[in-house]
């Protein structure tokens, strides 16, 4: 089967290696129909963080399953399924709390090599989400919008929801990729009254406003801090979304909360120790970490992309076949796109 490997920094190739079989009880065989590049990934890309090489840190999918390990109960071969980056047991502490994304039964919790023909899943007994039907059943854009509930859709709303947005809140996001997007979407679905996205690209600025934002602040440091407190009415937001992770855009949302709001981090942090003092003198929650995915997932977000209620996949604005998967890394890495789609079988 066909594999995404990193060569070097700014490199990726497809290698053709053995297609993965069962290790545990719990372990499904995907064959995958749709995967992507996330924003994540470019910390590997550019170099900056480390995956095997000849391995991908690709972890978005939706597939058929192929296979099943004796424990798995809940899906069968055939199933058309989304599969979370994260996965939960659904009965420990954690998850039973909603924070799957921490599950404390599953150290090895995140997925990989999912840009490619087939992978193994772990953990999937609860994790795993189906689809009703099968993907033909379905147009592109419901695909695309289905493909976003592996990550970016429910890490969107995660920022949100650990950030505490309430009807009539005004709320702030950190970061225009397709994780910010996603976020002033959830942000609307919660039913904020004012979202200010900072954001310097016109494309992304466009998709923000259709996705709810009211305000877009393109300026960063001092400018961008008082252009948002101007907005805000002098208080700063009652919620920030951080969807980026780095010390820069982890300063701005400092800047920008008002006194006892709350920071929601999902941004793969890249950064130095942050200085408690900074939130400490000003009442500032931080909160937010890995999606809870699955929670949220079956908890409304697929009925709501089902229903039309909401359409995140629109986050993808360029496709590419799997054996194009470096040009579909450069797309993201050069900002020509907000998200690569990446088909890989029917």
């Amino acid at each position: 089967m066909k594999l995404t490997g990193m060569v070097k920094a700014e490199e990726v190739k497809l290698n053709e290696v053995a297609k993965p079989t069962l290790q545990a009880s719990d372990d499904v065989i995907l064959h995958i129909v749709r995967a992507c590049v996330c924003g994540s990934d470019l910390w590997n890309y550019r170099g900056i963080d480390h995956v095997a090489e000849g391995h991908n840190s690709g972890h978005e999918a939706i597939a058929i399953v192929e296979e099943v390990g004796d424990d798995i109960t809940t899906v069968k071969p055939g199933d058309f399924v989304i599969a979370p980056f994260t996965h939960g047991c659904g009965h420990c502490a954690a998850c039973i709390n909603g924070f799957d994304g921490g599950c404390l039964n599953h150290q090895d919790n995140f997925s990989n090599d999912a840009q490619a023909e087939y992978m193994r899943y772990q953990h999937a007994q609860w994790s795993l989400i189906k689809v009703p039907g099968q993907p033909g059943d379905y147009s592109e854009g419901m695909l695309k919008s289905l493909l976003t509930l592996s990550d970016v859709m429910p890490t969107g709303y995660h920022a949100a929801k650990t950030a505490d947005v309430k009807r009539g809140d005004k709320v702030v996001v950190v970061g225009d990729g397709a994780v910010g997007l996603c976020a002033v979407l959830s942000a609307k679905m919660l039913g904020a009254a004012q979202i200010i996205i900072m954001s310097r690209h016109e494309d992304r600025q466009k998709l923000a406003r259709e996705f709810g934002a009211t305000d877009v602040v393109a300026d960063r440091g001092e400018s961008g801090i008082k252009q948002v407190l101007d907005l805000t009415g002098g208080t700063g937001a009652d919620a920030v979304l951080e969807c980026v992770g780095a010390e820069s855009s982890t300063a701005q949302a400092m800047a920008v909360v008002r006194p006892g709001g709350t920071i929601g981090r999902v941004g793969l942090p890249h950064m130095a120790n942050m200085n408690p003092a900074e939130s400490f003198y000003r009442n500032v929650k931080i909160a937010g970490g890995p999606a809870s995915v699955t929670t949220y997932v079956k908890g409304g977000l697929l009925k709501a992309v089902l229903d039309g209620q909401i359409n995140p996949g629109k986050v993808f604005t360029k496709t590419f076949a799997l054996d194009d998967v470096d040009a579909a890394y450069q797309a993201m890495d050069k900002r020509e796109t907000i998200k690569s789609y990446l088909v890989v079988s029917d």
